[in-house]
């Protein structure tokens, strides 16, 4: 299975909040963002590990280039990475879906928090859905993020819409994507129609037809502003 990684947004609120180092290189609960992604996925036997990183700053793609010569924490990473900067996540993912299309993947942005129990227990049943569904959803009913994304779902947690506005559902995005290689047809029809958000991707899934499920997670955080790196360091700390 591969893995990918979107790290390529400048990060400006956490600038601005008197945060010095690019949001990939934060560092939670002694580790930076970047690091615990790459050290959980490879964990979960990752074939490929790509990365996009934008070209504002080297200190990101200085520490992947380490990561891709000498490892992470001794021990090799099958990494790729590439330097671009976009002007949104989905054109991000497009950039990296060119190494996506040949297996299944799993896709989130550099700054996701999880329990690292429940992501294994995601991978297996990701692993159990393929040939089933084309997509496992990372949801959550915790909700703190600032515009987040209701997800509707019926009785059997199969997801029938993405929301703006709470229509009565239980969950919201957690931003964790597993997903086939069908999606990738789906992404590149939203670029040709010069869509630009993450959601429009997932609605523009279900218009196209593809079974997603949801998978529930207990907490998802983003670290969008210092104090979500304090609340993070607390809910790493209670696991």
């Amino acid at each position: 299975m591969k893995y990918a990684i979107i790290a390529a947004g400048e990060g400006s609120r956490l600038a601005q909040e008197g945060i010095s180092v690019p949001k990939p290189l934060v560092e939670v609960h002694g580790e930076c963002l970047i690091d615990r992604l790459i050290r959980i996925f490879m964990a979960h036997d990752a074939e490929e590990i790509v990365v996009i990183c934008n070209s504002l700053t080297t200190l990101v793609s200085s520490h992947l280039a380490g990561i891709q010569s000498e490892g992470l924490n001794g021990k090799p990473v099958p990494l790729r990475y590439v330097i671009k900067t976009t002007p949104s996540s989905m054109h991000s993912f497009y950039e990296l879906c060119q190494f996506l299309g040949d297996s299944p993947f799993v896709l989130t942005t550099v700054d996701t928090i999880f329990q690292e129990k429940e992501f294994c227990e995601y991978i297996a049943a990701f692993r159990q859905t393929i040939g089933i569904y084309d997509g496992l959803m990372g949801v959550t009913d915790y909700i703190e993020d600032e515009k987040p994304l209701y997800v509707g779902t019926d009785k059997n947690l199969q997801i029938t819409g993405f929301y703006d506005q709470d229509h009565d559902c239980r969950f919201i995005s957690g931003g964790i994507y597993g997903l086939t290689p069908k999606a990738i047809d789906t992404l590149k029809g939203c670029m040709g129609r010069s869509e630009s958000r993450m959601r429009n991707f997932q609605r523009a899934l279900l218009r196209d037809g593809l079974r997603l499920q949801a998978y529930p997670f207990s907490k998802v955080l983003d670290i969008d502003h210092a104090s979500d790196i304090v609340v993070a360091e607390q809910f790493l700390k209670t696991i």
